[in-house]
């Protein structure tokens, strides 16, 4: 091979001195087990390496990347790795200030807005004065006047910053061009039961509340009253509250002692303006981010309406649209719009414009073409998923015309329909007809037939993957044997009997009227006791059809949920929704202590002879309690450097090593391995020291049938990714008994999971339905939809274009619709026996 990136003994993580070929130039899609290694080589080896080397030929410090544990890497390029991960958490971030595709509508309304005269209602004409293309004009737009052609008011200029609700010109001033308003909710903030060392501040927490607790009590002094912070709130006085919920330099303190100064060195802030403060800092994000939902409460602005411009700006039209109804439209229609408006610029600013409504649809088009013309500007882009956001940049990447360049991607397909897999393919080849190397780690057989090349990284998870199993095109991978990817396609290539579907119990929880968001669907029922599968492109509306109707049912106010009315639910005795959301950031809530496996660990520790010998119970095999933790880290293994406004530094505790407990403590040992061992195995590893312990293994082999066996018992639960946490959550319930009928609601279940274990899954959600349940799922991979007793098509397309009950019906029916998307896939996969 003339040209290739060649990796010899890889052993991070799970890796097994694993040596292998890339070839250059090609697109490549890295596959195996959820969990075999292909992060590892990917992201921690490749990736990392790219970026150290690149650095030191730059002649920079590269003291920062710790060299992957590899033997040596020849033949690599500079690296761009587009994960699933949303790094932009900013409030004012778009989907159209990311793409820049806003900064163009800005340009455009800046240069053909249409303005009506408050004074005289006459119409002023669009302004075409030469300008350096989206330059922002830095001059002070103030100073800038010009007359009303009927009446000779002077009127302020327009320029791009005036249609920017993140600059002053622009931005509403209600909201600061945020779109919502925030208030605090007190309730949230101050426990009246509680003391202030009790718990009773809730934004008050860890060495920060000591530290505040000394500063108020000092204040106190300085005025002479006490604060005593054992005190329940709801004993404080006037003065006491004052103090402690506005501080020493508020209107509402000094009132008391209006000539009395501050105290020097010890000037209590107050509770409520230390939240502003920090909310302000971040632009709201902090608000969002606090715990328990957090401690304000966000509201649409009354001004803007969401709009987040000033009222003028949200007059001013072109081909009869407002910019924030630009704003609002997905990015398809704004495509069309765009298209539609060479027609009607003005000859005298035609050699203004075409430039930018030439080069506009193009940057659409690409958008388009990785499955996201559904999305809006006014997205924000915090709310994205991981395949949105990652998809989003990739689109991006093809206008930047580099070339020798090695991009690495974490399964770009995540929440793709199959429909648009072949969009998104497209725009990894042409990426690679660029003259760059595509790395993809990726499940989806599309994806793999597209490859030029292969790898299968296996053959199992964890412990029993790290190696490469097979490697060439998918007949290399049918004809190896350790190859579970071609186990898989072989096994799938063999004609399959009809399944037969289950007819249910004969109940229905019946939709009527569903029109939240773009719902346009008259009726729609879903049978009980059986396996459905609502599926649809994105952002056709599966999601807020079960998620935002469905699963709020059982709300007595039904008028609230974005529907006329739902029936049947008093067949359903529980409703279990398992959705892509976050775990939690708790850092302290990690795999075992969330299973609750953690608590039988403790309780076998403390059963020990050697515990028992030391008089340690099982309080003392828990980090998140004094006793047998190092009370360095505080049980966490890490200490958290705080680098105020970038994300937090971790670095291991320099007391226990990273290990969480006390040397006495860790001397306990159950088969060898101590509490701390314990932790950093993985479930699947611990199954054989941990088979004899029932209540423990049932657990594991549970966690090890949804795929999770290669996750790490104390790997914390903020690491896991949507589909990760949902499983982990759908393995807990599935360890309870069953005691009614109960709806199960899951989004997406197979994100992240290679087909074996996709199979596997199956049988789980197949094995709740036997016993008596119903299992709803928002779905996009055809292996599960084609075992699912019904199917509910929404579509067709997405956004505004979607919405409609397009098919309902056995998979076999759904695929004799001609509009389906899904029904025309599931017609050749059921036609080929898969």
């Amino acid at each position: 091979m003339k040209e290739a990136i060649v990796i010899k003994g890889a052993r991070e993580n799970n890796l097994k001195n694993l040596s292998l070929t890339i070839p250059k130039y090609k697109l490549v899609v890295l596959t195996g087990p959820s969990g075999s290694g292909k992060s590892t080589l990917a992201m921690d080896t490749l990736q990392r390496e790219c970026q150290r080397q690149y650095m030191e030929s730059m002649g920079l410090t590269s003291d920062s990347i710790s060299k992957p544990k590899v033997e040596s890497i020849a033949g690599l390029s500079p690296s761009i790795s587009v994960g699933q991960h949303v790094t932009n958490r900013n409030p004012r971030s778009t989907v159209g200030t990311v793409t820049d595709i806003y900064t163009y509508v800005r340009f455009i309304f800046s240069r053909m807005g249409e303005r009506v005269c408050p004074s005289c209602s006459g119409s002023i004409p669009p302004s075409f004065e030469p300008a350096e293309l989206l330059a922002e004009e830095d001059e002070d737009m103030d100073s800038q006047m010009m007359s009303c052609p009927h009446c000779h008011t002077q009127l302020e200029k327009l320029g791009m910053p005036h249609f920017s609700f993140n600059k002053p010109e622009g931005a509403c001033e209600v909201c600061s061009g945020l779109g919502h308003v925030a208030s605090i909710k007190e309730t949230a903030v101050f426990n009246q039961e509680l003391s202030i060392r009790g718990g009773g501040v809730a934004s008050l927490n860890g060495v920060h509340r000591d530290i505040q607790i000394r500063i108020l009590v000092a204040a106190g002094k300085h005025y002479g009253f006490e604060i005593d912070p054992d005190q329940p709130l709801k004993e404080y006085g006037e003065t006491q509250r004052d103090l402690l919920y506005y501080g020493v330099e508020s209107e509402a303190f000094k009132r008391h002692y209006p000539d009395m100064k501050p105290p020097q060195g010890t000037k209590f802030e107050g509770v409520i303006p230390s939240l502003w403060r920090r909310y302000k800092e971040k632009e709201g994000e902090a608000g969002a981010q606090e715990k328990d939902g957090g401690f304000f409460h966000e509201q649409l602005c009354p001004e803007c309406r969401g709009a987040r411009l000033r009222k003028e700006i949200r007059d001013i039209r072109v081909a009869d649209a407002t910019i924030s109804d630009v704003s609002d439209w997905s990015l398809s229609h704004v495509f069309e719009w765009t298209r539609g408006l060479l027609a009607v610029v003005p000859a005298e600013g035609r050699h203004l414009l075409e430039p930018i409504l030439h080069d506009m649809p193009t940057r659409l088009q690409r958008i388009m073409d990785v499955g996201l013309g559904y999305i809006s500007m006014n997205r924000q882009t915090v709310t994205l998923s991981g395949g949105e956001a990652q998809r989003l940049r990739l689109a991006s990447l093809l206008g930047s015309g580099l070339t020798g360049v090695l991009y690495i991607l974490d399964e770009p397909t995540t929440g793709l329909h199959p429909r648009d897999t072949a969009g998104l393919i497209q725009v990894l080849q042409e990426l690679r007809d660029l003259g760059n190397t595509v790395l993809v780690i990726e499940h989806d057989v599309e994806m793999m037939r597209a490859a030029d090349h292969i790898i299968d990284i296996g053959p199992g998870a964890g412990l029993y993957g790290g190696s490469v199993v097979g490697e060439g095109s998918l007949e290399d991978l049918m004809a190896s044997e350790l190859s579970v990817t071609g186990a898989y396609l072989k096994e799938a290539s063999l004609p399959s009997p009809a399944r037969i579907r289950r007819k249910g119990s004969g109940q229905h929880i019946t939709i009527r009227e569903a029109h939240v968001r773009n719902l346009q669907i008259p009726v729609v029922s879903f049978p009980l006791g059986s396996l459905v599968s609502v599926t649809g492109v994105s952002g056709s509306g599966k999601s807020t059809l079960v998620f935002d109707i469905l699963a709020q049912g059982s709300s007595q106010e039904q008028e609230h949920t974005g529907c006329k009315g739902i029936t049947g639910l008093e067949h359903v005795g529980n409703i279990v929704i398992f959705d892509q959301t976050p775990m939690g950031r708790i850092q302290r809530s990690n795999v075992a202590t969330y299973t609750d496996v953690f608590t039988h660990l403790r309780q076998m520790f403390a059963g020990l002879p050697e515990a028992k010998a030391g008089k340690l119970t099982s309080k003392h095999f828990s980090f998140n309690t004094p006793g047998g933790r190092c009370e360095t880290c505080q049980g966490l293994g890490v200490l958290s450097v705080d680098m105020n406004f970038l994300p937090d530094l971790e670095v291991k505790c320099h007391d226990c090593k990273g290990k969480r407990f006390t040397d006495e403590v860790l001397q306990v040992q159950y088969q060898g391995f101590s509490i701390s061992d314990l932790l950093n195995m993985s479930i699947q590893e611990s199954l054989p020291v941990l088979q004899s312990e029932n209540k423990i293994a049932g657990i594991i082999k549970m966690l090890c049938e949804v795929g999770l066996g290669y996750l790490k018992w104390g790997q914390s639960v903020k690491t896991l990714s949507g589909g990760e946490g949902q499983r982990i959550r759908l393995a807990k319930e599935l360890s309870k008994p069953s005691k009614s009928h109960t709806l199960y609601l899951l989004d997406e279940p197979t994100t992240g999971l290679h087909p074996s274990d996709i199979k596997q899954l199956q049988v789980l959600l197949h094995k709740l339905v036997d016993t008596g349940n119903t299992v709803v799922v928002v779905e996009h991979s055809l292996e599960l939809i084609r075992k699912s007793d019904w199917v509910i098509d929404i579509g067709p397309e997405g956004g505004a274009a979607g919405g409609k009950l397009v098919a309902e019906g056995t998979p076999e029916q759904v695929a004799q619709v001609p509009a389906s998307y899904t029904g025309r896939f599931l017609k050749r996969i059921l036609a080929e026996g898969l």
